[in-house]
């Protein structure tokens, strides 16, 4: 073989290397260190052995044995996906308190009755009074849909809550979340990797909003949108029929692929929204600006003083204990509806 073949000899095995054996290697090792049903010891040697085999089919690629190395390397990663996809998300365990009731829901008509709708009242130290209940909603009273964003990391990541507006100021809030047991963390990384089963709550805004506003220090911001009542009450709908197929097939929270926000964007387009693929969908703390552009929101403020005008922080703070709660959030908040 000339130089010739040998240079593109190296290059498809560099190529190889770098697009293929390196992600598959630091995927599979965070899945077995995440993953493996053993302890730390034994999940740490697990992930070891998997990146020596990525090492030795790496060298092995520059030698007469590349294939045997691919092969090798190939089966051992086939064999983790099988493994991997035997991994199904707990339907009991000792969820937290918060998080420990997937809502459900029947339409009869107009008349939406969901159950477990959850009403906490949170105090300053963290602690709550649990309360659950059933609740029903009349659809032809629905009115406006409301957007929170709570920044719990920075500027570019927030938890997302929508929230629906009927007649008489009754707020109906959805909050998709993680579904961590009593003596669980929230961790990005690791819910990357079939850590934690996906909840879909309702909740009134004074629990979900509040807590998040006041005993989490959140920065939390509303945003008022713009969409008709018939879209409203598909997406609403929409939000009922993946709680009641969540209830009954439990599926995992996924940093990246199913989380708060691709939930959501799934939600309103299966409610016949038009919403195309944008960065500021996965790196949510930007969501305001993608709906600025697209006029779902109050253009007629820029977006910085719209986006100052958003947080609700304080008045959430003062209104916490007051049943008119989601009347005060708002005072001040522009909306393209008025």
């Amino acid at each position: 073989m000339g130089r010739t073949g040998r240079a593109v000899r190296v290059l498809a095995s560099s190529l190889i290397a770098l697009f293929l054996i390196l992600p598959i290697t630091a995927w599979t090792a965070l899945a077995l260190w995440y993953r493996v049903p053993a302890p730390a010891a034994v999940r740490l040697l697990a992930a070891a052995i998997f990146i020596a085999l990525a090492i030795v089919s790496v060298v092995r690629l520059f030698t007469p044995r590349r294939l045997r190395a691919l092969i090798a390397f190939g089966v051992a990663f086939g064999l983790v996906l099988i493994w991997w996809n035997t991994i199904e998300p707990a339907a009991n365990a000792d969820w937290a308190a918060d998080v420990a009731r997937q809502t459900t829901g029947k339409l009869d008509g107009d008349k939406l009755t969901l159950s477990d709708v959850r009403d906490f009242d949170w105090h300053g130290d963290g602690t709550f009074t649990e309360q659950w209940g059933a609740r029903s909603y009349d659809l032809s009273h629905l009115r406006t849909l409301d957007l929170f964003m709570s920044y719990w990391a920075g500027p570019q990541m927030a938890h997302v809550i929508m929230s629906f507006g009927f007649d008489g100021g009754e707020h109906l809030a959805w909050s998709i979340e993680v579904r961590r047991t009593k003596d669980g963390v929230f961790s990005p990384i690791a819910d990357m990797f079939k850590s934690s089963p996906l909840v879909i709550l309702a909740a009134t805004e004074h629990d979900v909003v509040g807590v998040r506003a006041t005993v989490r220090g959140e920065d939390v911001r509303l945003f008022r949108l713009r969409l008709p009542p018939e879209r409203a009450r598909l997406l609403l709908l929409e939000y009922v029929g993946d709680a009641n197929a969540l209830a009954a097939r439990p599926a995992f929270y996924n940093s990246i692929t199913t989380n708060c926000t691709t939930v959501i964007v799934k939600l309103v387009r299966a409610a016949g929204g038009n919403l195309p693929f944008d960065w500021r969908l996965i790196v949510n703390g930007y969501l305001p600006g993608f709906l600025y552009d697209r006029g779902a929101v109050d253009t007629r403020l820029l977006l910085e003083k719209l986006t100052a005008l958003a947080r609700i922080n304080e008045r959430a703070a003062q209104a916490l204990n007051s049943p008119e709660f989601s009347g005060l959030i708002r005072v001040g908040v522009p909306s393209p509806l008025e």
